[in-house]
């Protein structure tokens, strides 16, 4: 008797809402996966940015076998150490005080930026600097969050409307309201932007993945800062792909800076937090903010009880593999790795001197392949109605590499933070070859 297939069985029971790839993987470790056949495959997706200390680390899996025999899941009405030990682990890391707020994924961290902006917008106006005049933000209940064009925040409602793609929109209008945006990095656009009525906040990717790695200047970001302390607005930054160490540090807005000097209200964080376990995180400042009633409050206490919840965020389980996966990276140098090797790359993947590649971009182990615009008509072999993003990365499955396409003219490379140099050198070394190979 015929037992159905992976794909038979997907197509029959799973809603087709992913343009998945042929590929059906079986099992991985480290930085490989094995399909269906048997037939290995470089890991240099990672799940989009989230088996962040590879497939299977033991650190990982004896600590949540471990906790599988303990406890595996309470309501968030009660306290748990694993949740509490991870949450001072984040802080810690980020670098300034604040406190953390636990949920499933990075749509939903960055729901909870969208409410925190708006319960700011209503309740409280942030207190400025001692050298700034008290600023209140305007009546009316305020609720404008500024975003980015090219931005990618996740596919709730809410999500998408801040999403500075159009793409994404399409037949799900109305949009909700309270989204405005203006290109990344054009300081003009920003200073006309927080002068509107209604704007509580500023919310921006330091590097923004989806579009294919487009960093914020540093100039951006101060400014961004500087605004939000004038105006009385909250600065909003989304870390769920480009954080947690995929950037050689912590935090992604410091490897753009090089220093600690900036820090903004709230940080989202998903994807690599937990290495492949469902979790997403927020930080959120301790800064004073003043409430209408004229007293004041930390920002990181204004979303109080019942303002504000989830059913599995932070449950042990997922908080003990969380802490596992960031100690990992901390114990065995990741940060370090991400960084040298990161670097690494990007010279080896300029030393190709590809005449298909236009540009190479990239910090850490988040980088982006952006191809020539006129890639189709180089290239004798490629079908003129396949975006060459999807051509590429499906030649490359062919040819034993995983990669995560960006866009219809780039690729993005997000190997594991403890990818090894050879697998670097195999990973280049089938790019050039399936490059040429679009040439022949």
């Amino acid at each position: 008797m015929s037992h159905p297939t992976t794909d038979e069985l997907s197509q029959q029971y799973v809603v087709p809402s992913y343009g998945r790839f042929n590929l059906n993987l079986a099992r991985g470790q480290g930085s490989t996966v094995w399909d269906e056949s048997g037939k290995a495959y470089l890991d240099f997706g990672s799940g989009i940015a989230v088996s962040s200390v590879g497939h299977c680390h033991p650190k990982v899996i004896e600590a949540m076998r471990t906790q599988l025999g303990v406890l595996i899941h309470t309501s968030n009405l009660y306290y748990t150490l694993p949740q509490a030990q991870l949450a001072e682990r984040l802080v810690r890391l980020t670098g300034a005080p604040g406190k953390i707020f636990f949920c499933n994924s990075g749509a939903e961290a960055n729901e909870a930026l969208y409410k925190l902006a708006r319960k700011f917008g209503n309740q409280c106006s942030q207190t400025p600097p001692p050298q700034l005049d008290a600023i209140h933000v305007p009546s009316g209940s305020p609720s404008t969050i500024i975003t980015m064009d090219g931005s990618f925040h996740g596919r709730t409602l809410g999500g998408i409307a801040a999403t500075g793609q159009e793409k994404v929109k399409k037949g799900f209008e109305p949009a909700v309201p309270g989204f405005t945006h203006i290109p990344l990095n054009d300081s003009d656009a920003l200073r006309l932007a927080v002068q509107s009525p209604g704007v509580i906040a500023i919310l921006l990717e330091p590097i923004q993945g989806e579009r294919g790695v487009h960093p914020a200047t540093p100039a951006f970001l101060k400014l961004a800062r500087q605004l939000c302390d004038q105006h009385g607005l909250l600065l909003l930054f989304d870390e769920v792909q480009c954080g947690l160490g995929r950037t050689g540090d912590w935090c992604a807005w410091k490897s753009i800076l090089g220093d600690d000097s900036l820090y903004p209200d709230a940080v989202s964080w998903a994807k690599g937090i937990a290495g492949g376990f469902p979790l997403g995180a927020v930080w959120i400042s301790n800064r004073p903010v003043q409430l209408n009633n004229g007293s004041t409050i930390p920002l990181c206490d204004l979303l109080g009880p019942g303002s504000h919840g989830t059913t599995y965020g932070g449950t042990p389980l997922m908080s003990t593999g969380a802490i596992a996966v960031l100690t990992a990276i901390e114990e065995e140098g990741m940060l370090e790795n991400a960084r040298t090797l990161g670097s690494y790359a990007l010279h080896s993947l300029q030393s190709l001197q590809s005449p298909l590649i236009a540009d190479l971009r990239g910090l850490g182990l988040l980088i982006a392949i952006e191809l020539v615009n006129d890639f189709s008509t180089r290239s004798p072999v490629l079908s003129a109605d396949k975006a060459p993003s999807l051509a590429l990365v499906e030649a490359l499955h062919s040819a034993g590499l995983l990669t995560v396409p960006s866009g219809t003219h780039a690729i993005r490379l997000l190997p594991p933070l403890n990818v090894s140099q050879e697998e670097v050198d195999q990973a280049i070394e089938i790019i050039r070859t399936t490059l040429q190979s679009f040439l022949s």
